[in-house]
């Protein structure tokens, strides 16, 4: 029987010992000993700002619940859903609703779409699928639970549930296309590492480390890499799963892993480019020069994206239980537990902005339209942030 660290709370570890009955929690650098005391969180320090930051719009969604959800944006919309089962599309510019929908059953990630197709996951691996104008067009079941969003496009809708399995499914008639197994470690953590599209490919993160490229024809391998390499004599040391959705841009696809790796291979072949001992339980940021990570004790690090050259990292952030970073404009930008967004300079990584939300965590990877970026948080606001 496979055991999990699950994710009870966002960003809080839950170990379960399958058969025993027993459950420990572990958060931060605590968690391989159980005498050390939780990290508190870095108090919020007082800084000139810099960067001209405002809000285009913000409006609820939903709850988030125990679960981890992330908005989808094509061309001047942007999808999202909340654990009650709403899904919504919205104006990018305006955040005024074009439609909304209840799923009719409890959902446990995000929106996956390509504006045609939007594809939602409910409890027990439900995978339902709507038209653009919000009419649910077919449903089908999953081998297990899903956690992280269905990719969406070239005709599929793509899902990984957390036996490992990954099906994909054609978008109109809901044929399952093809299934794609990988074995699942003795542990692993309950997160949600996703999937990205690129042409004939589809580029999933999965536990033990691993970044693989499977083809969408048939969902044969192209290529499989280790980001993490599971070490140590423990099964809590060997786990090394890849963290967040990999981030691709131009011929490169960039991905971490918890106790792991963070670097960037190519697309076509996975060949890799550059790898550095780093640990992160949530995914990368990338622009044209730079990777961001954020480790797993919430330091900010930026990384030359071309050789991986250690640029800064920003420590005053630490035990903040930080989303995956997202490039805007000339910043880097992190949500926290309380619901702060923090803008960091890409070329130093000091402070230039910072803006409240809702008080509560910002979940997932935050997305990107133009020149706004949109976080969603776990009390369920949706906020579009400009900066400038």
């Amino acid at each position: 029987m496979s055991r999990e660290l699950k994710m009870k709370s966002p960003r809080k570890l839950v170990l379960v010992l399958a058969g025993l009955g027993m459950v420990a929690v572990l958060s931060g650098c605590s968690l391989f000993s159980s005498d050390k005391k939780v990290n508190p969180p870095a108090p919020l320090v007082e800084f000139k700002q810099t960067l001209d930051v405002k809000k285009a719009w913000s409006t609820s969604i939903g709850k988030a619940g125990a679960f981890i959800f992330t908005p989808a944006v094509v061309a001047e919309d942007v999808f999202a859903a909340s654990s009650d089962g709403a899904v919504v599309r919205l104006n990018v510019h305006t955040g005024q609703q074009v439609w909304r929908v209840d799923a009719g059953t409890k959902l446990t990630a995000g929106v996956g779409t390509d504006g045609q197709t939007v594809a939602v996951v409910g409890s027990k691996g439900t995978l339902k699928v709507f038209d653009a104008q919000g009419k649910l067009r077919w449903e089908k079941q999953a081998s297990s639970e899903v956690l992280s969003a269905p990719a969406v496009g070239q005709g599929l809708v793509i899902v990984r549930s957390i036996d490992n399995r990954i099906a994909a499914y054609d978008a109109e008639s809901g044929e399952r296309r093809w299934v794609a197994q990988r074995n699942v470690p003795a542990l692993t953590l309950r997160t949600a590492p996703g999937i990205v599209l690129v042409p004939q490919m589809a580029i999933v993160g999965l536990p033990g480390g691993r970044l693989s490229a499977l083809t969408l024809n048939n969902g044969g391998p192209r290529w499989e890499v280790a980001v993490g390499e599971p070490r140590g004599t423990t099964e809590l040391e060997r786990i090394s799963d890849a963290s967040g959705i990999p981030a691709v841009i131009g011929n490169n696809v960039c991905a971490v892993a918890y106790q792991g790796r963070i670097g960037c291979f190519d697309v076509q072949s996975g060949t890799p480019s550059w790898l550095k001992e780093f640990s992160s339980d949530v995914g990368v940021g990338v622009d044209d020069g730079h990777v961001y990570g954020v480790d797993e004790q919430a330091r900010v690090s930026g990384f030359s994206r071309d050789t991986g050259a250690s640029l800064w990292r920003n420590e005053k952030l630490s035990y903040r239980r930080l989303s995956s970073p997202v490039s805007i404009g000339h910043a880097v930008a992190v949500g926290d537990y309380q619901g702060y967004i923090h803008f960091l300079s890409q070329e130093d990584g000091a402070f230039v902005a910072r803006v409240a939300t809702d008080g509560s965590q910002v979940l997932g990877t935050p997305v990107i339209a133009g020149s706004t970026a949109i976080f969603q948080t776990q009390a369920g606001t949706l906020v579009a942030l400009t900066a400038e």
